[in-house]
């Protein structure tokens, strides 16, 4: 398996937030146009649970279905399980978990990345999952 550069993995990731963006407005969109203002009480907190689970969603399908998003399509990364195919649900599942949680303790479980000896974030390397170089066809 060929390790894949740092500058691909940023790359990759700042171009997913784009598009993340993206999913985003139009999920907010959708959750606005059915329950009206969210900007306080119990809806505010809904509508950030609502935009975590489309995120989940998109990522999760895509992981499992292909092992590529968008994004590390664009930059030929592909993810994979220890057995090198692609995550099952249940795999894309908890890595989902893994990382949101990496994410809310100061983004620590990514900058895990720059100590691990194979480059792996946190959550990759608790499901022992991690990311390759997709060979151009």
């Amino acid at each position: 398996m060929i390790k894949v550069s740092y500058f691909r993995l940023f790359a990759a990731c700042v171009y997913e937030l784009l598009l993340l963006i993206a999913l985003w407005f139009i999920a907010a969109w959708i959750f606005l146009a059915l329950f009206g203002d969210a900007t306080h009480s119990y809806k505010r907190f809904f509508l950030q649970f609502f935009l975590w689970l489309v995120t989940g969603a998109y990522f999760v399908w895509c992981w499992s279905k292909s092992g590529q998003t968008l994004a590390t399509q664009t930059w030929r990364i592909k993810l994979v399980n220890q057995a090198g195919t692609t995550l099952s649900v249940k795999e894309s599942i908890v890595r989902y978990v893994l990382a949101s949680l990496s994410a809310l303790v100061f983004g620590l479980g990514f900058v895990w990345i720059f100590i691990d000896k194979d480059q792996l974030y946190l959550h990759d390397r608790l499901l022992k999952s991690r990311f390759v170089a997709v060979n151009k066809n």
